[in-house]
């Protein structure tokens, strides 16, 4: 299955829980069709309240952040970028189309489970710093 129609997948299957107004055992089961383990890693990330959207005011910046196991995540969803090693070494080697925070962000974003955090842009660079940080 290629990478575009797990994502157009995943997004008719978004907007018939948004319809529906909740997630049910088929739609789980079909989630875990196309993404396997990475969709439970992805539930659970979800079930878990870990995906983060900040805002930065006054401005428009906007950063997705998802709370892994070991660090934050950076994750680009325009881009379908992540800042994990499975992004690394399994996405971009063609091995997988998502690592499974870009799954719960993805999730998260057309559902609305995630936070909403408003900070100042002066802690902008700081924090941008600091979950650059966890990438180096």
């Amino acid at each position: 299955m290629s990478e575009d129609s797990e994502i157009e997948k995943l997004l008719v299957i978004c907007q018939k829980v948004k319809a529906d107004g909740k997630l049910s055992g088929k739609n789980l089961n079909e989630l875990h069709t196309i993404f396997g383990q990475r969709f439970t890693k992805a539930l659970d990330t979800l079930r878990n309240n870990r995906v983060k959207k900040y805002n930065f005011k006054p401005g428009s910046k906007t950063v997705w952040v998802v709370i892994g196991r070991e660090r934050d995540y950076l994750v680009i969803p325009e881009a379908d970028f992540c800042t994990c090693d499975d992004f690394y070494f399994r996405v971009l080697d063609r091995k997988v189309h998502l690592c499974y925070h870009l799954i719960a962000q993805k999730i998260a974003f057309y559902l609305g489970w995630y936070d909403d955090i408003e900070e100042t842009i002066n802690l902008y660079d700081s924090l941008m710093n600091e979950w650059k940080k966890a990438t180096a």
